[in-house]
């Protein structure tokens, strides 16, 4: 009997580490980040075609996956977004993310120690060649600057709108009362997506943000282009990480399928 089992198990093992690397509609947290390169992953930045990885911006080294500006002189517009390969709709995703270093000289104020994840995004082949921002909610990153006003786990909200406390939200960024921490500290965040349904950002275990139906702008240009008809609710979609004119290093990102209409 031992050795049946042994065998058994042995063969289970080596089907999951092949199978690691795809989305799973079980309960298992899969890495959507290698380790080792950037494979998955598709790079668009402002001016820029789709695919250009735009002066090496994007990279991976020493298994982190790094949004790098050392080969600029300065900022020249190019906002930057890497989309992974495929869209979800139920999930969880959690990031370990750090700033690190000095900002890109030219980079506008509001962009100092800030980044994030871009939720709901549309394709990034649907992304006109000098747009900056992906039409997605944003999960936002936001680094202590020293002012005391900086609160991480932002919601944005470029070409959308959301309802929260059972209210059309219409401003650009929502602000948590969380503090910020300081450059070069590894930070946890996680955010909840239930398709059309509640959206909760977390850090470090903790809900900063929650809300509801997210939904694309109609007065926006960019969201007209994606409306069929007066159907403007968003049920899936990309995932992206930016690339905002602050370097921001990324130790984990992993995704954890949830089965729509299951509790949390």
């Amino acid at each position: 009997m031992p050795r049946p089992l042994f065998v058994f198990i042995s063969f289970s093992l080596l089907f999951l580490s092949c199978d690691s690397d795809k989305p799973s509609s079980q309960s298992e947290w899969i890495s959507l980040f290698n380790g080792k390169d950037l494979t998955g992953w598709t790079p668009k930045f402002s001016g820029h075609d789709l695919g250009e990885n735009y002066k090496n911006t994007f990279r991976v080294e020493d298994g982190l996956l790094k949004v790098s500006y050392d080969q600029y002189d300065k900022f020249d517009g190019a906002f930057g977004h890497l989309f992974y390969k495929d869209k979800f709709s139920h999930y969880k995703i959690r990031v370990e993310y750090r700033f690190t270093g000095e900002q890109l000289p030219g980079g506008p104020n509001w962009a100092l120690l800030n980044s994030g994840i871009m939720l709901h995004c549309q394709a990034p082949e649907s992304m006109a060649k000098n747009q900056e921002f992906p039409v997605s909610i944003e999960a936002q990153f936001l680094g202590d600057d020293g002012s005391g006003k900086r609160t991480p786990g932002n919601v944005c909200t470029p070409g959308t709108n959301i309802v929260m406390n059972g209210a059309l939200v219409t401003e650009h960024c929502i602000v948590t009362s969380n503090k910020a921490f300081p450059r070069n500290e590894w930070v946890t965040m996680e955010v909840e997506v239930r398709g059309n349904g509640t959206i909760k950002h977390l850090l470090s275990g903790e809900v900063v943000a929650e809300y509801e139906k997210p939904q694309l702008d109609e007065t926006d240009p960019d969201a007209q282009k994606l409306m069929i008809g007066d159907n403007k609710m968003l049920h899936e979609g990309y995932i992206s990480l930016q690339a905002e004119t602050h370097p921001v290093e990324f130790r984990k990102v992993e995704l954890l399928v949830l089965k729509a209409g299951t509790a949390e």
